[in-house]
């Protein structure tokens, strides 16, 4: 059953998802930007939470598609992921960095930081500033407190190794918007250039 957002269908594979993710707009209560950065998940993967079948923790990540996944990383930062693929898959894409555009003043307040560049770069990062908590964690993406704006252009995309990652480490399913300066980390080697 097809899922439709911002032209994406969200019951499509996690790596399908993350690379057309890139240049979508994700607003939360009117602050957010431009998706510069993702990663892809899925429960076939050793990397993925739910790679050894669902919790409590990690419920919410086997659908339905299009809707939050929000966990707690090392006890400290929120981490937003879009869940895809149908109910009871275990897949997701986790948002990474995107490029401030709106409510940057509601950002650096809730960061602390001015320097647009590192109020969303890592997933962290992207939580603090777009206000992001486990109160979002199941709720559907195509209703407040969000909205996705689907990309007005073709845009540069490269895959690369995921970043952190001990398992599955060579899986190119990291996404990014080539030539961005709001990435968490420059691409390292090797770096595949996505065809437009």
């Amino acid at each position: 059953m097809k899922k439709i957002l911002a032209g994406i269908d969200f019951a499509d594979d996690s790596s399908s998802v993350a690379r057309q993710l890139i240049g979508v707009t994700v607003l939360v209560d009117g602050v957010g930007g431009r998706i510069v950065e993702t990663e892809a998940y899925d429960r076939l993967d050793p990397a993925s939470h739910t790679y050894g079948g669902m919790t409590p923790r990690n419920a919410a990540m086997f659908g339905p598609p299009a809707h939050a996944y929000v966990y707690r990383s090392y006890g400290i930062h929120w981490c937003l992921n879009f869940v895809c693929r149908e109910v009871g898959h275990g897949a997701g894409v986790l948002i990474r960095a995107i490029e401030p555009l709106a409510g940057i003043d509601t950002m650096r307040g809730r960061r602390g930081v001015e320097d647009a560049r590192l109020l969303c770069s890592g997933p962290g990062k992207v939580c603090q500033a777009l206000g992001v908590t486990h109160r979002q964690n199941r709720l559907a993406l195509d209703a407040p407190p969000f909205l996705l704006l689907a990309r007005e252009e073709e845009v540069a995309v490269q895959a690369g190794p995921r970043i952190g990652i001990s398992r599955a480490m060579d899986t190119p399913w990291r996404f990014v918007l080539a030539g961005s300066r709001y990435l968490s980390k420059p691409m390292r080697a090797p770096v595949i250039e996505l065809p437009r």
